[in-house]
């Protein structure tokens, strides 16, 4: 596995090239975000959907699927939300939260025509500079990880996917507190998972 480093999770236009040009051949990339250090992919990609599928242990079908976004723009491609969502968004991205809203006719077939997906707009400026480059949203799970120094460490996430990821963007260290997943898709937004964000 290849390892690109960065300072402060400002990545350099040539560094952003490298990990678009690997994305974009179907490659696995983990890198940090405001939370976890995810485990990325194009989400347009279905070869490359499977792969981190299959290199996280998940189940496509019984998992909810979360996308990194750019922003809310982005997001409204592939996801559909009411006034009230919009304004949760809005008053909580960039953050630490996952919001489960509900697909829209758009999302990639990759996605098997489910109803439900997670939106991501972390405050990471290098995730979001390598959707922006990328020019749409990138599929990710977080690492999983033995104990807090496994998953705070990128030279041990580097040695504990040495064999499974592509690629590693080395920033800083990262954390053990996933973000918090609130469903947008009833009446009344739900928090069905506490983690690092606290929404406003």
């Amino acid at each position: 596995m290849k390892t690109i480093k960065i300072w402060n999770n400002e990545i350099s236009g040539r560094q952003l090239d490298e990990v678009c040009s690997a994305l974009e051949r179907g490659e696995i990339v983990i890198m940090p975000t405001d939370t976890l250090y995810g485990i990325t992919c194009d989400a347009l990609n279905p070869k490359a959907i499977e792969r981190l599928c299959a290199i996280k242990g998940i189940n496509p079908d019984k998992t909810h699927l979360s996308i990194i976004c750019t922003g809310i723009s982005m997001a409204a491609e592939y996801g559909r939300f009411d006034n009230d969502t919009y304004r949760l968004l809005r008053d909580n991205t960039p953050g630490p939260f996952t919001f489960l809203v509900k697909s829209a006719p758009t999302l990639p077939k990759a996605f098997k025509g489910r109803k439900v997906v997670g939106i991501r707009i972390p405050d990471n400026p290098c995730c979001l500079a390598v959707a922006e480059r990328l020019g749409h949203p990138l599929l990710t799970t977080s690492i999983e990880f033995e104990d807090d120094d496994h998953a705070v460490s990128p030279g041990l996430i580097a040695e504990t996917y040495a064999d499974r990821a592509d690629l590693l963007i080395e920033g800083e260290d990262g954390s053990t507190e996933p973000s918090t997943i609130i469903d947008c898709t009833g009446p009344v937004p739900e928090i069905v998972r506490e983690g690092k964000g606290v929404p406003v």
